[in-house]
């Protein structure tokens, strides 16, 4: 074994890396500009009322979605970051966690459909994402640092490679297991192919979907504080300083602040759901 040359597969990552960075180098620069464009927009609009009048809007919006429990609970886990004086950090990684998951929903759910309805598809893209799954969530780190530097901008990019596989994955499944009678059903009406999609398969698998895109939120929420090692600001950037700094009791504050904020973001994409099923 020892005479068998070592695959230079670190030099060939290191070319494509380099040739990427040089020939779509104005691309990256425009999309991190427009990315933390997105971002400073949602953080600003966060940030924009007071924190109790926020925490108004939002009980209110916990109401409709989730009736009182969530709403109690919505009130006084923001009241409670508000009090530990984590708010303007908390309300930046609200919009990190917005952007990313937007970003990872736009992209996942046209890409889950493709991949239903073509076998090729399927078959190249679903080995991507166990690759995408598997790979050490600090891998992405560094080809997010080398195209768009340090900042939030690679930390949006290294979340929705981590938290994008879920919704492709569900979405094709709930496609994939509507029933073959009810598309042959809308065949037979004379349904075109996007009337079939949008009026049978993409209804009846929105429960699928939705758990997708549930659980993209909560794992570009999971990337907030390896996002914080390369320059994006929040409330994993507090974290992350605790950690390197040993202030055990500043980092569980911290700590306690991402989980309120998982929570309630956890129940209002379970809510909304539910919302509008009730209202079907």
């Amino acid at each position: 074994m020892d005479n068998i040359p070592k695959i230079p597969i670190a030099d060939w990552i290191e070319s494509i890396v380099d040739w990427m960075e040089t020939t779509l180098g104005g691309f990256f620069d425009g999309l991190a500009t427009v990315i933390e464009w997105f971002v400073n927009l949602f953080s600003g609009l966060f940030l924009l009322p007071h924190p109790l009048l926020f925490i108004a809007i939002l009980s209110v919006l916990a109401y409709l979605v989730g009736r009182w429990p969530l709403t109690l609970f919505t009130a006084i886990g923001f009241l409670f970051i508000d009090n530990l004086g984590y708010w303007t950090e908390t309300m930046n990684t609200l919009g990190l966690v917005i952007t990313s998951g937007l970003i990872s929903i736009l992209i996942g759910i046209p890409i889950g459909i493709w991949s239903a309805y073509s076998k090729t598809t399927h078959r190249i893209v679903f080995p991507l994402l166990d690759f995408m799954q598997t790979m050490p969530a600090f891998v992405y780190l560094l080809p997010a640092v080398t195209f768009f530097s340090l900042g939030v901008v690679p930390g949006v990019i290294a979340s929705v490679i981590f938290a994008i596989p879920p919704t492709i994955r569900l979405t094709t499944l709930g496609i994939q297991q509507v029933s073959g009678e009810l598309s042959e059903a809308a065949d037979a009406f004379g349904s075109t192919s996007w009337q079939k999609l949008f009026k049978v398969e993409l209804p009846l698998a929105m429960p699928t979907m939705m758990t997708g895109v549930n659980q993209t939120i909560m794992l570009s929420l999971s990337m907030v504080v390896i996002a914080s090692m390369i320059g994006a600001q929040g409330i994993g950037a507090t974290v992350y300083r605790a950690v390197t700094q040993l202030k055990i009791g500043q980092g569980f504050e911290a700590g306690l602040a991402v989980v309120i904020l998982a929570i309630v973001l956890d129940r209002f994409t379970q809510g909304l759901f539910k919302t509008r099923k009730r209202g079907e």
